[in-house]
């Protein structure tokens, strides 16, 4: 199984970060297959409903399969109970797919995040299905240096606006130093108000 792992891995960076008005996720664009950089603009964050979204690190093929299928059963529960479901029971359902096929997993990592009712909440996911609450979080191979930069210069419950820099800081120190990660920053903001995604020109201010 490890061998298996270490032939599939990829590399990747994408940070989860809570605030008290809302959850900022971010990820790098690079695509790689081994060495080889397969794509320069990947798609790595995917908006799962009207305020939650979700990262995805691993094999690709995999975390697009369980991306499509979560969307699906979001919309079906809308339909079914007329309310949205919660963060937890959408990382909830992920962790009972990866799980169910722990024999042959998904060599997958996602950070599923969201604001409902019980207010901001990230969730992380390993490959067989563990499921962890977290206040920050960095999953893919810069994880090491972007963890290092949140814990060293993160505010404790900060704002969206205060978390914003050191976000794109961290994704950005990953990129200098892990050769799986690179080709631009992607930053989506998570609120009550809906979901937003910061242009090039307001990162590269975040970065100045």
């Amino acid at each position: 199984m490890l061998q298996l792992y270490e032939s599939f891995k990829k590399g990747t960076t994408t940070v989860g970060v809570v605030c008290r008005d809302g959850v900022v996720l971010a990820t790098d664009r690079r695509v790689t297959a081994g060495l080889y950089i397969a794509h320069k603009r990947g798609r790595k964050i995917y908006i799962l409903d009207d305020n939650k979204a979700a990262t995805i690190a691993g094999l690709v093929a995999d975390a697009q399969m369980i991306m499509d299928f979560l969307k699906s059963q979001i919309a079906l529960m809308k339909l079914s109970n007329r309310i949205p479901p919660s963060t937890k029971a959408i990382a909830t359902l992920a962790s009972n797919i990866l799980f169910s096929s722990r024999y042959f997993p998904y060599i997958v990592q996602f950070i599923i995040a969201g604001v409902d009712e019980e207010g901001p909440k990230i969730y992380v996911l390993d490959w067989f299905g563990t499921l962890t609450e977290e206040k920050f979080v960095a999953t893919g191979s810069g994880t090491p240096y972007a963890v290092g930069v949140l814990e060293a210069m993160l505010k404790k419950n900060p704002t969206i606006s205060e978390a914003l820099p050191t976000i794109a800081k961290a994704v950005k120190s990953a990129m200098e130093r892990d050769p799986g990660s690179g080709e631009g920053i992607d930053i989506v903001v998570l609120s009550k108000e809906g979901v937003r995604e910061l242009t090039d020109e307001e990162i590269a201010k975040l970065l100045e």
